[in-house]
């Protein structure tokens, strides 16, 4: 399948690394030339904007930071719908609010293209090993098309409704992820001020009804001060930005949310926003006046 892929970074790069290892052909795009290179040196075809990938390629993937990207990169000038054809598919992988997705969908869908929204959740290590859980709105039988070749990235795919719906779900994901790290931040920084060792808390209750995925992969870094990025603090607000706001348009109460977007944005302040979510133990140490690391 000859595939064009917008956005080589943090993510797209290693997903557009799987597809080429799975057999596909690539033409990619993106601001970053080295990252371009990159995939050229592995069999990749290079191009200059939406417009040229359009003109090669029937299914298209974006893989863009945010909502107004994903309209540029589609709508925009040298973007897809200069030169996509009736038939085209865009798959936009990008986490972005999902009343913009059902825009831009509208607008596409004007020259015959259709759209598919499936953001993916794993982050850069789970985007490495081709492991990502990807969450899919837009047409059925333009998804069971596509199924195989989204699984070439992923460990999971799943069908969620018409499009907004992937979008929808990813900000559900997102909502608890970011509230289960500060309840763990918050449990490991109780244990240190009562005098217990985190770490043997830590062990005492993961395989208990506290458990969890996101507590297997987030207290170890606290345990260790080790909040080297696989998803940055920058980037959770942009998701609960988007959270905020489709909520708010629907009246849908989310106050634990707004509260976690309230210590993700100090953080942000503390000049804390390249690194990982998981960063949120900081917030409970400088309240504390504790250090969760041994």
């Amino acid at each position: 399948m000859k595939i064009g892929f917008i956005g080589l970074g943090i993510m797209g790069r290693p997903m557009s690394k799987n597809l080429l290892k799975a057999g596909h052909e690539l033409v990619v795009c993106d601001f970053n030339k080295e990252a371009v290179e990159d995939l050229v040196s592995l069999g990749a075809k290079k191009a200059e904007n939406g417009s040229a990938i359009a003109a090669e390629c029937d299914q298209i993937i974006t893989m863009l930071p945010n909502s107004p990207h994903v309209r540029q990169v589609a709508l925009g000038e040298g973007g897809i719908i200069e030169s996509a054809r009736t038939g085209t598919v865009l798959i936009d992988m990008s986490s972005i609010d999902p009343v913009e997705s059902k825009s831009i969908g509208a607008a596409l869908a004007k020259k015959g293209v259709q759209m598919l929204d499936a953001p993916v959740s794993g982050g850069e290590p789970k985007a490495v090993d081709g492991t990502l859980s990807v969450m899919v709105g837009g047409d059925k039988a333009v998804f069971d098309k596509y199924y195989d070749m989204l699984m070439s990235m992923a460990g999971s795919v799943t069908y969620v409704g018409p499009l907004g719906s992937g979008n929808i779900a990813k900000l559900a994901n997102q909502i608890v992820v970011a509230c289960n790290i500060a309840a763990v931040a918050e449990a490991l920084t109780f244990s240190k001020k009562c005098g217990a060792d985190p770490e043997l808390v830590y062990k005492a209750i993961r395989g208990g009804l506290a458990g969890s995925t996101v507590m297997d992969a987030k207290a170890p870094m606290m345990l260790s001060g080790n909040f080297k990025p696989g998803f940055r603090i920058e980037l959770h607000i942009k998701d609960l930005t988007n959270a905020l706001n489709a909520a708010h348009s629907v009246t849908a109460p989310i106050p634990l949310t707004g509260q976690v977007m309230e210590m993700m944005q100090a953080l942000k302040a503390y000049g804390c926003e390249k690194e990982d979510h998981s960063a949120l133990a900081k917030y409970y140490e400088k309240l504390g006046d504790v250090v969760i690391k041994k």
